[in-house]
């Protein structure tokens, strides 16, 4: 056990809705003292770095209620109950850009903001090597609407020396795609 480890008291759940809940953790801090935290559960993410037959990275823009604007992201969404990650990540590609891959591979898994939240991520990497011509459809849930977009190198840098990704799981996959680290 780590010096700075809280000890978990008691669980309290606040809210518990469609994608998340909410629980209010009493913990017993590494000097004694107790407090609690906030903790959003969620089920757990993919989001998919495609490169097409171009080279081009697959991108959706899509608006955020969260944040009140559209924005650039890679394609991405949460698990489904006992989903696995990888069968996840080829749900969404599919769902989400109509597009379909045998070479997918994991590349990394991180904690989107675990401050607050038990949110883990998993990062994807894919080639298509159909055309972007031969684009299926998508098969977007009921409320999703989002635009898919294919962006060559020099346009994702330029759009990222503009600020223009403001999304954290799109920022780590855009700089290793850049850096030739996928």
């Amino acid at each position: 056990m780590s010096e700075f480890h809280e000890a978990l008291l008691r669980t309290e759940r606040v809210f518990h809705g469609r994608m998340i809940a909410l629980d209010q953790d009493f913990v017993r801090l590494p000097n004694g003292k107790e407090t609690t935290r906030e903790v959003v559960r969620h089920p757990g993410a993919v989001c998919i770095l495609l490169q097409d037959e171009r080279g081009c990275l697959c991108l959706v823009r899509q608006y955020r209620h969260p944040v009140l604007k559209e924005l650039y992201e890679l394609p991405a969404g949460k698990l489904e109950r006992f989903e696995d990650p990888q069968s996840a990540a080829e749900r969404e590609l599919y769902e989400e850009t109509g597009r379909s891959t045998t070479a997918l591979r994991h590349a990394m898994t991180f904690y989107t903001t675990p401050g607050f939240s038990d949110e883990v991520m998993h990062l994807y990497v894919a080639t298509c090597n159909e055309t972007s011509e031969s684009f299926a459809g998508q098969h977007l849930d009921e409320d999703e609407f989002l635009a898919v977009t294919y962006h060559t190198r020099d346009e994702v840098q330029s759009m990222l020396t503009r600020g223009e990704f403001e999304d954290a799981k799109t920022l780590i996959g855009i700089l290793l795609w850049l850096g030739g680290n996928v």
